[in-house]
């Protein structure tokens, strides 16, 4: 799975999870401890607007976040050839690709919309395949840097025959049994 579609996968998901959330449930606590259901979507609504800015497209005209609109916005500017291959600054503060800020913000996603199934009581259940794919990518030096960065907490021990949702968020500092 190419970074565009790790990226436009967990971005659908997480905007539509974001779709679902009703006006009471803003305040409700999330498994980021400093963040409420409220600060949680607002964080979620800046991966597709990170990427815009680091492609170099103008995001100040785009759909808000939660709408598939802006993935697409997203997944469109991806596509334009030798995009993927272009140097941005990740949120760590160190130069990536392009292509990896797309798969890196795929999991921010695809974690952070665990986290709001956890705090509204919705689905937690991750596509086993994106799951996948995202452990292979980043699992255990990305989490280690985001560690070092103060951004993803300590990890959580599973089991080895714990399945890829479960070895992403004990990597990422979750408690896969929540």
């Amino acid at each position: 799975m190419d970074s565009i579609e790790l990226f436009e996968r967990a971005a659908t998901r997480a905007a539509a999870a974001g779709r679902g959330v009703r006006p009471e449930q803003l305040a409700l606590p999330t498994p980021c401890a400093e963040w409420g259901v409220a600060a949680l979507l607002e964080h979620m609504a800046s991966g597709p607007v990170y990427l815009l800015d680091a492609i170099g497209v103008d995001s100040s005209g785009a759909v808000a976040w939660p709408s598939d609109e802006i993935v697409q916005l997203c997944v469109a500017a991806l596509r334009v050839p030798g995009t993927l291959d272009r140097r941005c600054m990740s949120p760590g503060g160190f130069e990536w690709s392009v292509a990896e800020a797309a798969a890196g913000t795929a999991m921010d996603q695809l974690v952070h919309t665990w986290d709001l199934g956890v705090a509204t009581g919705a689905s937690t259940a991750m596509d086993p395949q994106l799951a996948e794919a995202i452990v292979a990518m980043f699992v255990p030096q990305m989490p280690e840097v985001g560690r070092q960065a103060g951004f993803v907490g300590p990890e959580i021990a599973v089991g080895p025959d714990a399945s890829a949702q479960d070895r992403l968020l004990g990597a990422m500092g979750r408690d896969p049994r929540r």
